[in-house]
């Protein structure tokens, strides 16, 4: 018990420190727009967001009722969430560099190498759904062969 109450105060003087910093180093222009700019994440995330993952989810579940296309819905959802992550890290680099940042800061072209990482991930997804299928194929030829041979 000591130990718990030992962390939630380590925590909350975490939390203190974090909240004077930012008071001390952000104006209160910026102190005005933090709020709103959180309500806006907030309002983008839970309406824009989250309805559009279920409503692929929603899909890809109801296409992945037929026969063997478990091995199709991993590929795809494994697909689908590496571009989700990358998308979510490289977003932030995706805005600024659009606002005439100092290309001192941002000297790289981050769209275009967010698109040339985003179609390597499908590709690489494609490539593992086909070797993934033509296992399958390969094995379930052998079983039926055999099974033909009589062994």
């Amino acid at each position: 018990m000591k130990t718990r109450a030992a962390l939630a105060t380590i925590g909350v003087g975490f939390g203190l420190w974090g909240l004077w910093l930012l008071l001390t180093a952000v104006d209160n222009h910026g102190l005005i727009r933090l709020p709103i700019w959180l309500a806006g994440a907030v309002i983008a995330d839970d309406f824009i967001l989250v309805p559009l993952t279920l409503a692929v989810s929603w899909l890809l579940t109801r296409w992945s009722t037929g026969p063997d296309r478990h091995r199709t819905v991993a590929a795809v959802r494994t697909t689908l969430l590496s571009i989700g992550i990358t998308t979510l890290l490289a977003l932030p680099l995706l805005i600024r560099q659009g606002k005439g940042a100092n290309l001192t800061v941002l000297p790289r072209d981050y769209l275009r190498d967010w698109l040339l990482l985003e179609a390597t991930i499908i590709a690489a997804g494609v490539a593992a759904y086909v070797v993934q299928r033509s296992r399958f194929t390969l094995s379930r030829s052998r079983a039926s062969s055999g099974d033909i041979g009589g062994r």
